[in-house]
């Protein structure tokens, strides 16, 4: 099979083709036909420098999956041979990871591939999908009628924040660049915010009527500290990236801060599964490359300011 190879750490030039033996699914895995993937910031983290994750160069790498089951090894019963899945590969341990042309995965942590989306419109979800998923339900413990504030609502895993934020009937703000603003604001967000042009907390001082429930950074830096002061007493907060800056208000108003990097499991997949098959939640593909042109997609995702998700075509699809 072919597949997209990292000869050794470093920029999007260490990628080479390779073909490689397919592999084979032991007892409880699926081997499954790789229509498409997608590029996270992870992917390109990993990239750079992937030894936290036990990768060790020369590795696949790549950690979403839209695709086809190929065969299935004994024990497995919820998949057979023809079923259209999605999911998001293990990152931990060195496991080959979606720049290839066939995967094996743990039938656990495979789902149904939502059947209104083609197979690069699945392929961006799992891993992206499934974060604002859990940083927004599973610990953000989003409820009905709270205020959120998404800082970054028109990335990969902002907008498909937004969009879930809105199907469990929060009030939504959101920063956006300029040129996103509109877009932010076709997702649902009730209160898009401008961050060139606009102080985010001044707008929600005086539009958050006493402070917004809940709040997910997806940019890191001082995201959190600065917007301290505008989160009620009891709020959440929760972080997909480092953050820094004085968190003494935190503690003061008995604000819980939480950090989220995903967990696999089907249960997430299938609740996303739900709300796009209801129309409720629609990735966005800013832009297709093929898989002999992975380098390419890395750069353009690490140039960013992406609006949604950057999608690999590996298969005809």
């Amino acid at each position: 099979m072919r597949v997209a190879m990292i000869r050794e750490f470093g920029g999007p030039e260490v990628f080479e083709l390779r073909d490689v033996p397919t592999p084979e699914p032991g007892p409880g895995e699926v081997l499954v036909r790789v229509m498409a993937t997608s590029v996270n910031p992870v992917d390109y983290q990993i990239r750079r420098a992937g030894a936290w994750a036990g990768v060790k160069p020369p590795a696949v790498i790549g950690y979403d999956v839209s695709g086809v089951v190929e065969a299935v090894g004994s024990a497995v019963r919820e998949f057979r041979a023809g079923d259209e899945v999605f999911y998001t590969p293990e990152i931990f341990g060195g496991a080959p990871g979606s720049y290839a042309e066939y995967h094996v995965a743990r039938e656990a942590i495979v789902a149904r591939k939502p059947e209104n989306l083609t197979h690069l419109e699945a392929a961006v979800v799992p891993l992206a999908g499934g974060t604002a998923w859990d940083a927004l339900i599973a610990r953000g413990r989003l409820r009905v009628g709270q205020r959120i504030f998404v800082h970054g609502g028109a990335g990969g895993v902002g907008h498909f924040a937004v969009q879930i934020a809105k199907a469990a009937g929060a009030y939504v703000f959101a920063t956006a660049g300029p040129y996103n603003v509109d877009f932010v604001r076709s997702l649902g967000a009730d209160r898009p915010i401008d961050y060139q042009a606009e102080d985010f907390v001044a707008v929600l001082d005086g539009e958050a009527d006493g402070g917004v429930d809940l709040v997910l950074d997806c940019v890191g830096g001082d995201a959190i500290s600065r917007t301290l002061p505008v989160v009620r007493p009891h709020s959440r907060m929760v972080s997909l990236v480092s953050v820094r800056g004085d968190l003494t208000l935190a503690h003061a108003n008995n604000v819980e801060l939480h950090f989220v990097f995903l967990e696999r499991g089907r249960d997430r997949l299938d609740a996303l599964r739900t709300l796009i098959e209801r129309r409720q939640l629609r990735p966005h593909i800013r832009k297709v490359f093929p898989l002999e042109h992975v380098d390419d997609a890395h750069r353009a995702a690490e140039a960013g300011k992406v609006r949604g998700k950057i999608a690999i075509r590996v298969a005809a699809v």
